[in-house]
């Protein structure tokens, strides 16, 4: 089993370990996602985080929606299990960027992966995610130049997936990040957050993507951003992120 420490350092073992076993994912928006969100409800109440991302509480953690305009959580077996709650800002940051982002990528569909469970704590395999101030997000793809959307909806064994250090998928070279969209989301996001009174505090992703993130369209804005990427991870922590970009959020002091 995965012990993450910042998503994150993990003991080496196989890369499926570090996910809920893959099945048959239920039907969107079905009964028991609609019931489960009514049991949740938003009551205002602001959410406090306790200790780290590493080890930490939540106090009234709010329930990520399932679905929006242009988002959807990623795997209802996580979602019902519990594991989309969020700091009552982290959850507005989102639902801002979202917003936000229709305007730049209006066809685009975004997917939220793990956040936290309601009071935080440990979500294994995860080490991190345990103050609702953590956000695992999914690489938007690429097929031959054109957007592609047919890894979006597997669900866990999304967190199978293998990119190469130039952000090809391993199975079909075709298939690449859009880094386009990953840089301009991160931005979004920390101006987002500093509206907020909160910023990024780390993104991390396989070290290798990092010229291609900064390469792309919005990278030199990133670059100047000063929004921390982290610069080295060990092999075993870099092998598990390169389909997703991990955020940890915290509060301007």
């Amino acid at each position: 089993m995965f012990i993450f420490l910042s998503c994150s350092q993990t003991k080496e073992s196989p890369r499926s370990s570090r996910v809920l076993n893959p099945g048959k994912s239920l039907p969107s928006e079905s009964a028991q996602i609609q019931q489960f969100i009514e049991n949740n409800p938003d009551d205002g109440t602001p959410s406090v985080s306790k200790g780290l991302v590493s080890k930490g509480t939540l106090l009234n953690g709010k329930l990520v929606p399932y679905s929006g305009s242009n988002f959807q959580y990623f795997d209802d077996q996580s979602y019902l299990l519990g594991r989309g709650f969020a700091h009552s800002s982290v959850k507005k940051i989102l639902l801002d960027s979202y917003t936000s982002l229709v305007t730049v990528f209006p066809k685009h569909r975004f997917y939220i992966m793990e956040t936290s469970h309601k009071n935080g704590g440990e979500l294994k395999p995860h080490e991190t995610h345990q103050n609702g101030l953590s956000v695992d997000f999914m690489m938007p793809l690429l097929k031959d130049g054109m957007e592609y959307m047919g890894l979006d909806t597997i669900g866990s064994a999304h967190y199978f997936l293998n990119f190469d250090g130039k952000g090809k998928y391993s199975e079909d070279s075709a298939i690449q990040i859009n880094f386009d969209i990953v840089a301009e989301h991160i931005l979004e996001l920390d101006q987002i957050a500093r509206e907020n009174g909160m910023r990024i505090e780390k993104v991390i992703i396989k070290v290798e993507l990092k010229d291609e993130l900064y390469t792309c369209k919005y990278g030199e804005a990133l670059k100047a951003s000063g929004i921390y990427i982290v610069k080295s991870l060990t092999p075993a922590i870099n092998q598990l992120h390169d389909e997703h970009y991990h955020i940890d959020f915290g509060y301007i002091k």
